[in-house]
């Protein structure tokens, strides 16, 4: 049987894990920093600048008390071990006590200086400052990002965390302890990388995500990278007043179809393959009339006489990315989770088929 102090450890370990990086379903149990302190940080909608100012110092600080909440609840899941006193606990404990105390000492610290002269000591303050016109202080950028936030026609997208806003002037992200904030006139975008996934964490979908760098001419402001679904890219563009450059040749699939084919793709060059008889030659796909067929259909999923799929006899007719498009446009737009599960008519003979059965001539 395990001890307490194992079963403890285990379990602060997870709450701490969660309570930092906040799944899902700790926002719908309200264990997150908003949600704990919503009376004194204020609505964001109000004042997004002042919220996140007062948001990511109570982060700070309340991230920073997690190790002393770990060894004040050892001092009851194992009393054994004599943490009441600190002179009887181990020298290990005592260097943990130690570090647990002084970690929340220095940012409480960091905290109060943040605070002074009406939060103007804060980083984000110190970013506006950056941004702000000669004479003038953080506090007018801060009052015209508010203003903006309020608006319904501002581009928002991305969980808590990794949330990307973009407004009339303004770009910015907002991650756990920073907001990062770039004026539009003053910045360079490039698309720097791009990741598919089979399947997105929301739901049993392809989804590709890209990521763009955003530079400002300010030398003062840092760069900064935000990540979003490729079928928002078009979304973000019309609210963009700079042009986004693809230094990398990255394709952007914009729509559910482009990201379904590019997985389509992955699946199919995973399957076995067809050997082409030597006495056979290939034709031109009779899809796109561009390139010669190279997908033939034979029954690998399951026995011949097994499933709701059946043997393809007809020969070689299409190309990969045809017989792709075609799968896709025999699916329930309406649950795209299903598609990949899925059987379809063979285009020519009407004979069912899956992903599985989809093989590359070679």
């Amino acid at each position: 049987m395990e001890s307490p102090a194992a079963t403890f450890t285990l379990a602060y370990v997870v709450f701490a894990v969660c309570f930092v990086f906040t799944p899902n379903e700790f926002h719908s149990a309200g264990i997150t920093v908003q949600n704990l302190l919503s009376g004194w940080l204020g609505s964001e909608d109000v004042s997004f600048i002042h919220h996140h100012i007062r948001r990511t110092t109570a982060t700070v600080l309340l991230h920073s008390l997690l190790p002393l909440g770990y060894y004040i609840g050892m001092c009851f899941a194992a009393p054994e071990k004599k943490l009441y006193y600190f002179y009887t606990a181990s020298d290990g404990w005592k260097l943990y006590t130690l570090i647990a105390v002084i970690l929340p000492t220095i940012t409480s610290l960091l905290a109060l200086y943040w605070s002074q002269k009406r939060w103007s000591n804060h980083p984000l303050a110190r970013l506006l400052s950056y941004n702000a016109l000669p004479h003038s202080g953080w506090w007018v950028v801060a009052s015209s990002i508010n203003t903006e936030f309020r608006r319904i026609d501002k581009f928002a997208t991305g969980v808590t965390g990794a949330r990307v806003i973009v407004t009339d002037t303004w770009v910015m992200k907002v991650t756990t302890y920073r907001v990062y904030v770039a004026k539009q006139e003053d910045i360079h975008l490039t698309v720097t990388e791009s990741r598919q996934h089979e399947l997105s964490p929301e739901a049993n979908t392809p989804v590709q995500f890209i990521t763009i760098r955003v530079a400002s001419i300010n030398p003062k402001v840092r760069p900064f990278d935000i990540r979003l679904n490729s079928t928002e890219y078009g979304e973000l563009r019309e609210k963009l007043h700079a042009p986004i450059r693809n230094a990398t040749n990255v394709v952007i699939h914009q729509t559910l179809s482009d990201i379904f084919l590019e997985t389509f793709r992955s699946v199919v060059e995973s399957n076995r393959f067809y050997e082409l008889p030597s006495n056979q030659e290939l034709e031109t796909c009779i899809g796109c009339m561009q390139t010669n067929a190279n997908i033939k259909l034979v029954k690998y999923c399951q026995e011949s006489n097994e499933g709701e799929c059946q043997q393809c006899y007809c020969r070689p007719m299409w190309c990969l990315t045809c017989m792709g498009k075609w799968f896709a446009s025999r699916q329930d737009q309406q649950h795209p989770e299903t598609w990949l599960s899925s059987q379809v008519p063979c285009p020519t003979c009407r004979a069912k088929f899956c992903i599985v059965d989809v093989c590359i001539i070679r």
